[in-house]
């Protein structure tokens, strides 16, 4: 799990909120969060393998599926960090022990201590810095057109910010040492602004941006014939329910988070947080902490489901690398791929020309297909054997054929 509280406990000085949490039944919550961490890391895994129903593909130089990229790294190797660290705290109890002492010269519990949680808050930190860049990559694709020309600015703020964050919120805790960290709230409170501040960021401002996305598709669409036909509608709606399905899950795995830490923070400011009257109070942050064990490791496995949809079990161990196919449209037989609602594809076909939207030198059909990037068990691919780079706003029935 990714919790503030984790470079806390190092401090041997400790608040009497952080004691509660960490203190009870240890050996069950970090058997919660290793055996969370390791099956949704299998589970994640298991996704992005390489399976036989797939033919050779070619994976797309674009923004969306370099930031897609970064995100799932992210998640995988947070989940590492949360399985090495449960694997000491049970496998070596007595070592875990020393954190607390005071005046002690043994350096390596707290470097361990402060590694691990440093480790795990660094990369969960930056995973929520690469998921604004989709947002903001997302709409200024469609908007200006940005893409690869722009990854190295989403490098500086991903990477640069988590790293400046998390050094300042890590030198305000444990000031002046360590071994003797200043007693109270004051000093832990930068600490908790700097982990929760791209958390809160992606979930205020990531579902601003995906609207205004999905409005500026509609607009582009209605631009590509001049009429909003059932298809340019079904489109939009395929794009608007992938962005639902990234903030869906992120609500879910890091909302625990934010209730747990505002009982916590309510707890600190009491003067007996184990008097009567705080007894459900207790019980509900506990609850909380025990969930985000389970449910902060399960995001990279729900962001694969809700990027690729399930992939299934059938693996293809002699296919060396996963690549998706991607063509532009500006050739005799363009094809786009865009996810669908239900891990169904949709083909159309038998389209005559229409006219070209461009959108900052981009044509509206390149610009549409970034924002699929990432989608390959469900799609909807576009099929213009006649050159055109658009879609004609009157479908043959027979054009349309749907496959599971």
């Amino acid at each position: 799990m990714a919790s503030p509280r984790l470079e806390t406990f190092c401090c041997p000085n400790r608040d009497a909120a952080t004691q509660l949490v960490l203190a009870y039944q240890p050996q069950v919550f970090n058997g919660v969060c290793l055996g969370s961490a390791s099956f949704n890391l299998l589970l994640s895994i298991l996704q992005l393998l390489p399976k036989k129903s797939q033919g050779p593909k070619k994976l797309p130089q674009t923004s969306s599926a370099t930031i897609l990229l970064f995100v799932s790294a992210c998640d995988f190797l947070g989940c590492l960090g949360i399985i090495f660290r449960s694997t000491v705290w049970l496998g070596f109890p007595d070592f875990i022990g020393n954190i607390s002492v005071v005046n002690r010269t043994d350096v390596w519990p707290a470097a361990f201590c402060v590694g691990s949680a440093m480790w795990i808050q660094l990369l969960y930190s930056a995973c929520f810095w690469w998921l604004f860049c989709y947002a903001v990559d997302a709409y200024l694709v469609i908007r200006r057109s940005a893409g690869l020309s722009t990854i190295l600015l989403y490098h500086v703020m991903a990477w640069g910010l988590a790293i400046l964050l998390c050094i300042e919120g890590i030198t305000m805790l444990y000031y002046p040492s360590v071994f003797s960290c200043e007693s109270g709230l004051e000093h832990a409170v930068p600490h908790y602004v700097t982990t929760y501040v791209p958390l809160l960021l992606v979930l205020l401002a990531n579902p601003i941006l995906f609207q205004k996305t999905v409005m500026a598709v509609a607009s582009l669409l209605k631009g590509r014939q001049g009429i909003y036909t059932e298809n340019e509608r079904r489109l939009g709606a395929v794009i608007q329910i992938r962005f639902f399905k990234i903030m869906l899950v992120f609500i879910i795995c890091w909302l625990p988070n934010i209730i747990n830490e505002s009982l916590l923070f309510y707890l600190e400011i009491q003067p007996d947080i184990n008097g009567s009257s705080l007894k459900n109070v207790r019980n509900a942050t506990l609850i909380t902490w025990f969930t985000m064990g389970i449910l902060n490791p399960a995001q990279g496995f729900l962001f694969s489901l809700a990027f690729y949809g399930w992939t299934g079990c059938n693996l293809d161990f002699k296919c060396q690398k996963k690549e998706i196919q991607w063509e532009s449209l500006s050739t005799s037989a363009g094809v786009h791929a865009y996810p669908s609602q239900a891990g169904s594809s949709l083909n159309y076909e038998s389209y005559p020309p229409k006219k070209t939207v461009v959108v900052n030198g981009h044509n509206s059909d390149e610009a549409l297909g970034m924002l699929s990037e990432g989608s390959d068990a469900s799609t909807i691919e576009i099929h213009i054997p006649s050159g055109s780079q658009n879609l004609n706003d009157a479908a043959a029935p027979e054009g349309i054929r749907g496959k599971l």
